[in-house]
């Protein structure tokens, strides 16, 4: 599916989407936000980040944070907005992840949070993440896993059911990814909750050592 068909799909499921997904952002983001070590100086960009639910976690902990929300859908962005009008530093844009309209070493952090599976081009996302990430800050993924036995039989059923879906990754896969664009991995590691799903995250950098 294209860049259309995802923004039509997502369009349409915004106003139930919250809803459907509240026990899987409940656990997955929660744990995101006590993995990344973000500061309240911290600028920060969100890529897919979709109703705006990581960066509401993330403003009620640090409430003058910087951070930016970017997403494809136009509806998902209404309820983002509508979640966050009263914090005066957070800005959402409607846009691409694959052209970002934002300055070079520009973000503290560049985080992306249960997206990566939807990229049908996802070295060029990530080229796109580590010019806007500083020299010393940090991009950080979270996604579905597929060394999980349940995530291969996700991947399997929603490429046949959902056409947004292009394809759920092994830890080994987008390790692989990040040392292709020259992100250094400074740590990672997979858990999982409920009997279904298994997640990894890896944090990274653009600034290596010699």
């Amino acid at each position: 599916m294209n860049e259309n068909g995802i923004r039509s799909q997502y369009n349409k499921l915004a106003n139930i989407y919250d809803q459907r997904w509240h026990h899987y952002h409940s656990n997955s983001l929660s744990f995101l936000k006590n993995w990344v070590n973000i500061s309240a100086q911290s600028t920060v960009l969100d890529v897919a980040c979709g109703t705006g639910i990581f960066v509401e976690m993330l403003l009620k902990d640090y409430p003058t944070l910087q951070i930016i929300g970017v997403d494809i859908s136009s509806e998902m962005l209404k309820i983002a907005k509508q979640k966050c009008q009263n914090y005066s530093t957070v800005e959402f844009y409607q846009n691409s992840v694959t052209s970002l309209p934002f300055e070079n070493n520009n973000f503290d952090y560049v985080i992306c949070a249960n997206a990566f599976h939807y990229f049908d081009h996802p070295i060029t996302v990530l080229t796109e993440m580590k010019r806007l990430v500083k020299p010393d800050g940090q991009i950080i993924i979270l996604d579905w896993c597929r060394d999980y036995l349940t995530m291969k039989i996700c991947d399997f059923v929603l490429k046949l059911f959902d056409p947004s879906h292009q394809k759920c990754y092994n830890q080994a896969e987008l390790s692989q990814f990040l040392a292709s664009t020259e992100l250094q991995i400074i740590d990672n590691t997979k858990f999982s909750f409920s009997w279904v799903w298994g997640l990894m995250v890896f944090t990274t950098t653009p600034k290596f050592s010699y």
